[in-house]
């Protein structure tokens, strides 16, 4: 549903389709990689954890 989402904004934006899911793409990889950074991160912040 994202990357449909983010092919339509790029579209508008851009007019054009290529460019659109290039943007959609691009959008997706750049997120799922802060994701997993952010979750290693906090997965070795302990804070507010008991034993």
């Amino acid at each position: 549903m994202g990357l449909v989402v983010m092919t339509i904004v790029g579209l508008i934006a851009t007019g054009s389709a290529a460019v659109g899911g290039a943007v959609a793409v691009v959008n997706t990889a750049v997120g799922l990689t802060m994701y997993v950074f952010y979750e290693r991160v906090w997965a070795n912040i302990s804070w507010g954890r008991n034993g």
